[in-house]
């Protein structure tokens, strides 16, 4: 599946927010934001494009305070 960025968005970001997720270390949104060195509402936009359009399973476990990926998850970001 190709899925075509929007002209705003850094690959590089989400590569690191699916590495972030994947070892369950995001923090909070506002710590998340922090880390990716993007704003809260950013951190949103990247969120939901990855549970939209890349199907992405993200859950956010309020307990834990951060995002994780409810089921396993892999992600190709180059061919």
């Amino acid at each position: 599946m190709v899925v075509k960025l929007h002209t705003n968005m850094d690959i590089r970001v989400f590569i690191r927010l699916h590495d972030l997720i994947t070892t369950k270390k995001t923090g909070t949104p506002k710590q998340l934001a922090q880390k990716l060195e993007i704003s809260e509402r950013s951190v949103n936009y990247y969120i939901a494009f990855m549970r939209n359009e890349l199907k992405a399973p993200i859950i956010y476990d309020r307990k834990l305070e951060t995002y994780l990926y409810e089921t396993d998850c892999k992600l190709c970001f180059v061919n």
